[in-house]
């Protein structure tokens, strides 16, 4: 018989892993929802340890409902009232998954000194930390440097967000960029800080070749001061309007495409 019980003990850490980030942090899991973000994980070789979904979902998504059932470890069948308690959508697809994370971050000190990057310094905004990688996944960036204070990758809007991206793309945990930054310019790497202010070098002019790190910061305070004076170089992007800066996603898309056309 389907779960038809909010209670039930699976339903209920389901809904702990999306709220939780210590729980996921501990347990090594993260949930995630719907049909493409969940068989997306399993293509990507993500391992599926619970698949809850409902009869119709089934139905109406076959083809992923077929894959995932190929590769989870456990899966149970929920009624359509339990798909919406745990949904934060208005019309839930009614497949739901818990998986083990993929990976846990690299060590920045393992980073190709040969390699293109992008650094996160600090961003708190889910949606704009799943919008950068997916962009740099899609970019076929060598991978992501997140600082300590950046948000959780397996928070849920960065899953949806990010498209899968989170399943693919490499990240690199950086700790604080201060610390790191000296210790990859010893390497050969330059760093970028990218900053709103004019005085700085437009980023179409800087030298982004082979071994450099691009550094974008908080959505409201941007880069740390101590970041920015462990950076060889401050590069912005020329605005004519009169905004005075970009959202971090958007500020990063650009940076991106500026590493990777040349």
């Amino acid at each position: 018989m389907p779960i038809s019980g909010k209670d039930n003990p699976q339903v209920k850490r389901w809904r702990l892993l999306t709220a939780d980030r210590r729980a996921r942090r501990e347990t090594g899991l993260f949930a995630c929802e719907g049909a493409r973000l969940c068989a997306d994980a399993a293509k990507s070789g993500v391992e599926v340890v619970l698949l809850l979904y409902t009869e119709k979902a089934a139905t109406t998504y076959a083809a992923q409902v077929e894959t995932l059932l190929k590769v989870a470890r456990r899966e149970e069948v929920i009624t359509p009232a339990v798909a919406q308690h745990m949904s934060d959508t208005d019309a839930p697809q009614g497949i739901f998954c818990i998986c083990a994370m993929p990976q846990r971050a690299k060590d920045a000190a393992t980073l190709d000194e040969k390699g293109r990057y992008l650094a996160l310094e600090d961003v708190q905004d889910p949606a704009n930390l799943g919008a950068v990688i997916r962009t740099a996944e899609a970019l076929g960036l060598r991978g992501l440097l997140l600082s300590d204070g950046c948000c959780d990758v397996y928070n849920p809007k960065v899953l949806r967000a990010s498209m899968g991206g989170v399943f693919r793309l490499p990240l690199f945990a950086a700790g604080e960029m201060k610390t790191l930054l000296p210790r990859l310019r010893e390497r050969g790497m330059r760093a970028f800080a990218c900053v709103p202010d004019a005085a700085a070098v437009p980023v179409c002019d800087a030298p982004l070749t082979d071994g450099c790190i691009c550094l974008i910061g908080n959505e409201g305070n941007g880069l740390r001061a101590e970041t920015i004076a462990a950076c060889d170089t401050a590069v912005t992007i020329p605005m004519a309007g009169r905004a005075e800066s970009l959202n971090a996603a958007m500020a990063a898309g650009i940076v991106m495409w500026e590493l990777v056309r040349r």
